[in-house]
């Protein structure tokens, strides 16, 4: 109503102007959707292998979203450098919501502020579509240690160790690393950072009583806890995971700034449609709400919840920053 008004109020340049300009949007986003209808397939990049955790999240909502954007959703592993390949192809990918990226807190929030060129800024290369879940990153024994929890652990290196042990962290200046100086500085005892190339040759070495120790998140660890061959000792967070009812918080162990989870999210590059990235939130709130998809995820040892765009950005800013000051505290050079 108010912009037919303001139409035949305008001069005619103005109104023909106008006119043309709502013409060609309403034109672009109708190509877009017609094309996702007609089946032009969507690729959802991963930065981590298949048959990774990131992966089979991605396949999961992939099977699924197809139905409800009606093309194909392509699962598109660009892995290595903890998700900063897939990002770089992101950024370079046309903006018009054929190409997005689902990922972690790693790749979004942590790497730029950990590597001086990633070859992407988050902030003003990538726009947030929607947030899906949150997950923990725990601490975990191996089952060579005869340690039942943190206590345990702790005691087992003063004694056996003598002050001193490596943890393993499934990359270089991630989380689980300045966690492991965390630890370190809070007991008083020597533990130094592995670093693995992803979660899965850590735990196997963890599995292999190679290593004692290792911290990386809830799916990495939950079933090989559930079978007793690691233990779960500690999760980060403002309240214990439903999953692990009996393993207390690093906040309940006299931690300070580890409330905020790590998040799973999708991103689009920036200039995206709006409208387009609407389309696909929606459909992936639906998604979300399927009763098999979140038993599916959940049993992952991901909290599932949907977060529209602006509740997602919020969250992602806020994260960004928490740990912007904690790596600034450790006094860790970018690399």
């Amino acid at each position: 109503m108010f912009c037919s008004r303001w139409m035949a109020a305008a001069p005619r340049t103005s109104r023909r102007v106008l006119a043309l300009g709502l013409v060609a949007a309403v034109a672009g986003f109708s190509g877009l959707a017609q094309a996702q209808q007609q089946g032009a397939p969507i690729r959802l990049l991963v930065g981590f292998p298949a048959g990774a955790g990131t992966d089979a999240i991605a396949r999961t909502l992939g099977e699924k979203l197809k139905d409800q954007l009606g093309a194909p959703v392509v699962v598109e592993n660009r892995a290595g450098a903890g998700g900063q390949i897939a990002a770089q192809a992101l950024k370079a990918a046309p903006a018009d919501g054929h190409t997005l990226l689902l990922s972690h807190d790693h790749t979004i929030s942590i790497l730029p502020q950990v590597v001086k060129n990633p070859g992407y800024n988050s902030a003003s290369d990538f726009v947030p579509v929607a947030g899906f879940a949150t997950f923990a990153n725990v601490l975990a024994v191996s089952g060579g240690t005869p340690a039942k929890n943190l206590d345990e652990y702790l005691k087992w290196v003063r004694t056996q160790r003598g002050g001193k042990d490596t943890i393993g962290v499934p990359a270089p200046a991630s989380i689980p690393e300045f966690l492991v100086k965390m630890i370190g500085t809070k007991y008083k005892i020597d533990v130094q950072a592995a670093p693995y190339r992803g979660s899965a040759p850590m735990t196997a070495d963890m599995l292999g009583n190679q290593i004692s120790a290792g911290i990386a998140s809830v799916p990495d660890f939950i079933e090989n806890h559930r079978a007793g061959k690691l233990r779960i000792v500690a999760t980060i967070g403002a309240k214990r995971q439903a999953l692990l009812p009996q393993v207390p918080t690093f906040t309940e162990l006299g931690f300070a700034n580890l409330e905020d989870l790590p998040y799973y999210g999708v991103f689009a590059p920036v200039g995206t449609p709006q409208p387009v990235i609407d389309r696909f939130g929606e459909a992936l709130a639906k998604v979300l709400a399927m009763p098999e998809v979140k038993q599916k995820l959940t049993t992952m040892g991901l909290t599932v919840a949907y977060e529209p765009q602006g509740q997602f950005a919020g969250r992602v800013r806020s994260y960004t920053q928490t740990w912007a000051g904690i790596i600034k505290a450790s006094g860790f050079t970018p690399q």
